[in-house]
């Protein structure tokens, strides 16, 4: 049976996921990033924080305490997605207080993601990024399973433990039969701050290496950079803080590449998804 994306989830077309093996590789900061660069191409983005104990993207947009605003869509209670520099979000950060820990177990997580998404009044969105929760877990299969996903970009960094890592979030989305985008090699090198000089600390070549043993391709590489960090924190993510800047090129170069494997994927039809034995 086929189905299209637009029957899964009203007033989206096409989603990606932004994924990585493990916490601390950035995931977050470049799934904010690469939805405001889709932005800057032109594209009308929504941003989904998918992590449901560890919410970023309120901090990283500016939005802060802010809550959703409750409208009613054909007798339907749902949540109007909060604006934040040009591109609709939600998350459960919306939701709670920064002072609350989400203490649910697997299913009860899993169930309140599967219903921030089917709850949302998301409209006319071009492209839904879906910044995911680090690991391959339940909530990670879920969503690869419930989510009728383009593709999928895998976020690394160049050292050895955080690409073993990322393998296995590859392997993940080729099991459930989402396609790999790309790699993303964030802290490719460190620049200093004081004299500018940049160095290989995590590694070299370890973005290339994946792309090349999974036959996909390196989307880009990022800096290890001290304003990439300050931007986020500030709430004012790279791409609105310094839109004419080196990194935020970088970001739209990734973009661009990502629209063109999202016009080839529309021009076909997204297959149920079916998890096998082997």
């Amino acid at each position: 049976m086929m189905s299209s994306i637009e029957n899964k989830i009203p007033g989206v077309k096409q989603i990606i996921a932004v994924a990585s093996g493990k916490g601390g590789v950035g995931k977050s900061t470049t799934s904010v990033n690469l939805a405001l660069a889709l932005f800057a191409e032109g594209k009308k983005v929504g941003i989904l924080d998918a992590d449901i104990y560890g919410p970023s993207q309120p901090q990283m947009l500016g939005v802060g305490s802010r809550r959703p605003e409750i409208v009613s869509i054909n007798g339907q209670q749902k949540m109007k997605p909060i604006m934040a520099h040009g591109i609709q979000s939600i998350s459960m950060g919306y939701l709670v207080t920064e002072q609350t820990p989400v203490m649910w177990r697997g299913p009860m997580a899993t169930g309140a993601l599967l219903q921030l998404i089917q709850q949302t009044a998301w409209d006319d969105v071009d492209v839904l990024v879906v910044d995911m929760p680090p690991g391959t877990g339940d909530i990670q299969i879920t969503l690869a399973q419930k989510i009728p996903v383009a593709g999928a970009v895998i976020v690394t960094t160049p050292q050895d433990i955080a690409l073993l890592d990322a393998k296995k979030a590859v392997e993940m989305f080729r099991k459930v039969n989402v396609s790999i985008f790309g790699v993303i090699e964030n802290m490719s090198t460190h620049i200093c701050s004081q004299c500018g000089h940049e160095e290989h600390i995590f590694g070299d070549g370890g973005g290339e290496r994946i792309a090349r043993d999974y036959q996909t391709q390196l989307l880009g590489a990022l800096p290890l950079d001290i304003r990439i960090r300050a931007d986020v924190d500030s709430g004012k993510p790279t791409l609105v803080a310094e839109p004419d800047s080196a990194i935020s090129k970088t970001y739209r170069t990734i973009a661009k590449n990502i629209i063109q494997q999202l016009d080839q994927s529309a021009e076909t039809s997204f297959p149920e998804i079916e998890i096998s034995d082997d």
